[in-house]
């Protein structure tokens, strides 16, 4: 294998925009978030194409396939061509609906929220991670 083929697991995850930085993808290889059938893996691993990875990054969890190497960051829409989400479905929708609460906006111009405002507010998000008592 020529030098030139080899590429680090922290440096592809860099590359496909998965992780902002390169040292925040090196981070969660560390840490243990980075995983390949079930072991973690060192920010030094060496990427194939056709693997599968389970990626784990705050609450939110993708697992990807290697499609294509790439040395370099790339903008976007290039960078997902290089690999292949294959999260199922419910897990992606689970994460969306758990986690995110109701967009809530004021409208510009109407100043500071009223007493009754807030409680209005506190209210409405409270109720959803409450747990209820039987």
């Amino acid at each position: 294998m020529a030098e030139t083929e080899k590429l680090r697991i922290d440096k592809y995850l860099w590359a496909i925009r998965l992780f902002k930085t390169r040292s925040l993808a090196t981070d969660a290889c560390k840490a243990g978030r980075i995983k390949l059938n079930g072991q973690n893996l060192k920010p030094s691993a060496i990427v194939k194409v056709g693997e599968v990875y389970s990626v784990s990054k705050g609450i939110e969890k993708k697992i990807i396939e290697v499609v294509e190497l790439s040395y370099n960051r790339t903008d976007s829409p290039t960078a997902l061509t290089k690999y292949k989400d294959i999260t199922p479905v419910e897990e992606t929708h689970a994460f969306k609906s758990m986690f995110h609460s109701p967009n809530l906006k004021r409208d510009r111009g109407t100043g500071r929220p009223t007493k009754k405002d807030r409680r209005d507010t506190d209210d409405l998000i409270g109720g959803l991670f409450e747990e209820k008592e039987d």
